[in-house]
């Protein structure tokens, strides 16, 4: 299952009571106040972790609340704080104010951390209002509350490479190509219902010219997908952070599709047509791209010729593949780590 969005309340702890207390004690004249400091209650945490890919847990679980500050005690006892409580976000989501829509933080590296709700202060005892005027105070301060807020959490996927185009073109059979991902693959569109992300490596391991990226297997788009249609909008925002996007375009008669030009405007122009976010990078469509004729073992030789004249005119580059014989495919992988390098310049 995959949840890229979810809704939480969180609520920190609240400050424990000060102490109202004297000191009376057998061989001690004028004892005087003795009561103690509340505790400071917990806050709640906000962590990335490399070790959750959804925000699944969020969505069957949507409270929080840390632990409260302990009261004070007599003898100048200060309270015990409240603990934190830390909750575990995949590397990716943006915290947004649920009831004002201000994005809050983007949690894009491991291990970064965010209070999102500061535990309330311990209240003061009887102890701190002593003075030398004032030497038997009775006064004390209940504790703090602690903060109570509402929060949404989006998920956007962390790639290098979006695949894009129709359904059932191929993507979910490249990505398991090129990677060691394993997608759903089946005869059908709308195979894929969920992002699937995979890494991809050229050359050998230890070897100076390694190098590895992340690329986006994204379920398929239609025309009107930039205002839902197929459930396009939350497709299309998993590729606002890919540097370089890899357009697949189907050149067989399997697919029942007569014109691959057509196929590619219409994508490009739902690219086009969709809104990234704030910091979310230049327009889609005008992200670097690659033009990838897919299931070339089986295609139209005509369809094949129309689209790579038509890339050529765009001045896009264009590589003819097949997934299932791997006719392209090393080719396509080094044109990917070219086209992120001239991105990243």
């Amino acid at each position: 299952m995959f949840i890229d969005e979810a809704r939480i309340r969180v609520r920190a702890g609240d400050g424990g009571d000060g102490c109202m207390a004297f000191r009376r004690e057998k061989f001690v004249p004028r004892g005087g106040p003795s009561g103690g400091d509340g505790g400071g209650g917990g806050s709640v945490i906000m962590e990335a972790s490399e070790r959750h890919n959804t925000l699944v847990h969020f969505r069957f679980n949507p409270e929080y609340k840390a632990e409260r500050g302990r009261h004070g005690e007599g003898s100048n006892k200060t309270g015990r704080d409240g603990a934190d409580i830390v909750l575990k976000v995949p590397v990716g989501t943006i915290l947004y104010d649920d009831d004002t829509g201000e994005r809050l933080h983007d949690f894009q590296a491991p291990d970064e951390r965010l209070v999102i709700a500061r535990g309330g202060r311990g209240g003061r005892g009887n102890a701190r209002f002593a003075t030398s005027t004032h030497q038997a105070p009775r006064e004390c301060e209940p504790g703090r509350p602690g903060e109570e807020r509402r929060f949404r959490l989006e998920l956007r996927l962390l790639a290098d490479v979006g695949l894009v185009g129709y359904p059932n073109v191929g993507k979910s059979t490249l990505i398991s190509r090129i990677s060691a991902a394993r997608p759903k693959i089946a005869d059908y569109p709308f195979t894929t219902l969920e992002p699937n992300l995979g890494v991809v490596s050229i050359g050998e391991a230890d070897a100076p010219d390694h190098k590895s990226f992340v690329v986006a297997d994204v379920p398929g788009l239609i025309s009107g997908a930039h205002e839902g249609a197929g459930l396009g909008t939350q497709f299309l925002k998993h590729i606002q952070r890919t540097r370089l996007l890899a357009h697949l375009v189907d050149v067989s008669d399997a697919g029942g599709r007569p014109d691959p030009v057509e196929d590619f405007e219409v994508i490009m122009n739902e690219l086009a047509s969709f809104e990234p976010g704030e910091d979310s990078g230049p327009p889609l469509d005008a992200r670097p791209m690659i033009v990838v004729a897919s299931k070339a073992d089986s295609a139209n030789p005509e369809k094949l010729s129309a689209l790579k004249k038509f890339a050529r005119r765009r001045k896009l580059p264009f590589f003819a593949i097949s997934a299932v014989t791997g006719e392209g495919i090393e080719e396509l992988k080094y044109a990917m780590a070219r086209g992120l390098a001239g991105a990243a310049g």
